[in-house]
């Protein structure tokens, strides 16, 4: 079966992509490895997309999904694995699947960054989490670290000062890097307090995180601090394993587009977070999308 396009990914970008490219009346089918919504899904909440006022990430995610599946978008769960390029281009995945298509819009995000630390791998899901909205509710009570100082580390530290968790921010850097509100929420909240300057060492533990040992990055003291969890927001990177061997990528591995949404391959667009730009939101993310998908059917066209 030939597509028009295929997306990959069903985040904010990939879902608005298929929305725009379903009304262009092409025939459009969005490939997902996780469930619709991207980041969003696992956002506490959104203040910021237009229209919609206060709102949970998990609200807007099933919003746009309906919206998707209310015009005709086609779904398929499926890890990309490669895609081929030419006049028609061949999207394979882990699972053994292969699409053809005249077109594709990637839309495939990025993942949480790890920092590397000792223990920090066997302590996964132990303990040590990258989503506060899905594992807060299991440290009620208790005291966690968060480890970041950008407003998704603020903000998540805020979510979970609301389950009556008490959080230690810890940031590598003297300050905060989030914005003035944030701060101010987080400050309101009466259970949160700051290590600036520091860096984690190692994540303790056997069956669970018992502890987490830190360094002052001046001074080089130690010390371990007894927490129950420990959460990580220290940014993101780009999930373009299977794209880099078509030259698309910078050094960090995020795709270069232009204005509209086109890569270096004709005929393969890049939205979202996973391409090279300043602003990563919600709302950025859709714009990059309807762009793509216009663009995608205007190519289309030319080459009747």
């Amino acid at each position: 079966m030939m597509y028009d396009v295929i997306i990959i990914g069903a985040g904010p970008a990939g879902m608005t992509a298929g929305i725009y490219a379903k009304r262009a009346n092409l025939k459009t089918l969005m490939i997902e490895k996780a469930a619709p919504g991207g980041k969003m899904i696992s956002t506490w909440e959104v203040e910021n997309y237009t229209g919609l006022g206060k709102v949970s990430g998990f609200e807007i995610s099933d919003k746009m999904y309906r919206h998707t599946q209310e015009i005709g978008v086609e779904y398929a769960y499926g890890d990309v694995s490669e895609i081929l390029d030419g006049d028609v281009k061949t999207v394979k995945t882990v699972d053994g699947e292969t699409y053809e298509t005249k077109t594709v819009i990637i839309a495939s995000g990025t993942i949480p960054r790890k920092l590397g630390a000792e223990g920090e791998d066997r302590l996964t899901s132990k303990g040590v989490s990258w989503c506060a909205i899905c594992d807060g509710v299991f440290f009620k009570d208790k005291h966690v670290l968060v480890v970041g100082g950008g407003n998704s580390a603020i903000e998540e530290a805020v979510y979970l000062t609301s389950l009556n968790v008490r959080v230690t921010i810890l940031n590598i850097l003297d300050d905060l890097q989030a914005d003035k509100k944030a701060i101010e929420q987080a400050d309101k909240t009466g259970m949160i307090d700051y290590l600036l300057g520091h860096e984690v060492v190692s994540f303790n533990g056997e069956e669970r995180l018992e502890s987490v040992t830190v360094k002052d990055r001046h001074s080089e003291d130690v010390k371990t601090l007894d927490v129950a969890g420990a959460f990580i927001f220290i940014g993101h990177i780009p999930e373009t394993t299977f794209a880099k061997r078509l030259g698309m990528t910078d050094e960090h591995g995020f795709i270069e587009t232009n204005a509209n949404m086109e890569t270096a391959r004709d005929g393969i667009y890049a939205v979202g977070d996973v391409i090279v730009k300043d602003i990563r939101q919600i709302v950025t993310a859709a714009s990059d999308g309807a762009i793509a998908a216009q663009n995608a059917a205007k190519y289309i066209e030319r080459r009747k």
